[in-house]
């Protein structure tokens, strides 16, 4: 905490020597998007910071999806760590606990206008420790389920929305709707950004059978447990005997009108397209046989202890999340902030959701939904269980002698 307040105190002085547009700073930040809607809102944001720190620069360094933490890893390990940077959940444990980020709390509470007492403290808590906060959590967003109502009704099924009208929108019924489109020539159902990598991506499906990879304290593999292994045995049904979802090496997009539903968060809406629409739906997840279910991704924003510039990032951090900006950012990341999830706000922000749209997959998924799995040495028990799972993807797969076989493999390291 010194740190940080001495780099405060020398940005201070800097500025009110006149010395700070001589500077001539860079701050760096990675980020999974390169999303043309969210790089033009985070220029935005980033410009209206520019112009009250004369010298200052703010670039987004949009890194690949699916290797984006690796290469992050890899970077700092390099000494080329960017000043801030996008953390998935599944990667907060690692981060908060290892040192690299600088502690938050004194900045944000000294922001004007800044109101820390506004943000849901349970949104925190994975990105907190020892009562210090080393992540901002700008987005709390709920997994919902993308529609394509034209490819459902050419293959003769009902919508989900007629499904969740009668009381019947279920992991069943979903799978047979998605089979039907697939045999209609288009894809069924996809799990966005999984392409059977992303293993922890199908907690979306396993939540609703109560599954979870590993025990609440994160000490015991679970994956070999009944509710996993009945909710696994039906993903492996739906890919390979009834073809409702891809099969391996097989892929299809959604979001070109390729698909019959995806799994995915509010911030890939920016996705649907402008010309040549189809009709489209939100819905929540369906009801596995556990009940109604929900499951959170979230994303922090952290500084980098190392950064030569840390208490400049983090003041651009407290003005990029403050909640003039929290509102803008609502568009794509539902915010923390209590007072702006609601739905007259959220609805504002998100012009292409409806108002039914907001209450049911946002509001309720954040009340209601858990987040995402994750742990310390998440990296190497990731490439575990991604390369155990390789014999699941077959047809003739014995799927219970899999998760056995993976929770051998990483009981070790889940102990640690």
């Amino acid at each position: 905490m010194k740190r940080l307040t001495h780099l405060l105190a020398a940005t201070a002085f800097l500025a009110s020597a006149g010395l700070a547009g001589a500077a001539d700073v860079n701050l760096r930040m990675t980020i999974w998007s390169a999303n043309k809607s969210h790089l033009d809102l985070f220029n935005a944001i980033a410009a209206d910071f520019e112009k009250t720190h004369p010298g200052v620069g703010v670039t987004f360094d949009s890194l690949a999806f699916d290797s984006y933490t690796t290469t992050l890893t890899t970077q700092i390990a390099g000494g080329n760590a960017p000043d801030l940077a996008w953390i998935f959940e599944t990667s907060a444990p690692d981060f908060v606990a290892s040192g690299a980020l600088a502690p938050l709390t004194e900045t944000l509470k000294a922001a004007p206008g800044y109101d820390l007492d506004d943000v849901n403290p349970a949104t925190l808590e994975l990105w907190s420790t020892g009562g210090e906060i080393y992540a901002y959590p700008f987005s709390t967003s709920p997994f919902g389920v993308f529609v394509n109502n034209d490819l459902i009704k050419a293959a003769g099924k009902p919508t989900p929305a007629e499904l969740i009208a009668e009381g019947k929108w279920t992991w069943d019924s979903a799978v047979d709707l998605a089979a039907a489109v697939a045999a209609n020539g288009k894809a069924g159902l996809i799990v966005r950004d999984f392409d059977y990598k992303l293993w922890d991506n199908l907690a979306t499906i396993w939540n609703g059978w109560g599954a979870a990879p590993w025990s609440a304290d994160g000490r015991t593999c679970t994956m070999a447990d009944q509710p996993m292994a009945d909710a696994m045995a039906f993903i492996h049904d739906a890919i390979f005997r009834k073809k409702a979802l891809p099969a391996p090496g097989v892929s299809a997009d959604f979001f070109a009108g390729d698909a019959a539903m995806t799994i995915t968060q509010i911030s890939r809406a920016s996705l649907l397209p402008k010309e040549n629409p189809f009709d489209w739906d939100l819905v929540p997840l369906p009801a596995g046989p556990a009940g109604k279910y929900a499951v959170i991704g979230q994303a922090g924003i952290g500084v980098f202890a190392s950064s030569k510039n840390a208490a400049l990032a983090a003041e651009f951090l407290a003005f990029m999340t403050n909640p003039d900006n929290a509102a803008k950012l609502a568009a794509y990341f539902p915010p923390p902030r209590k007072s702006q999830l609601t739905t007259d706000i959220m609805a504002k922000a998100n012009p292409l959701l409806t108002a039914e749209q907001i209450d049911t997959v946002v509001i309720d998924g954040i009340a209601t939904g858990k987040v995402k799995p994750g742990h310390t040495g998440l990296a190497e028990i990731h490439q575990a269980v991604r390369a155990g799972l390789d014999a699941a993807w077959v047809p003739d797969a014995d799927v219970p002698a899999t998760l056995a076989a993976i929770c051998r493999r990483i009981e070790p390291l889940l102990a640690r």
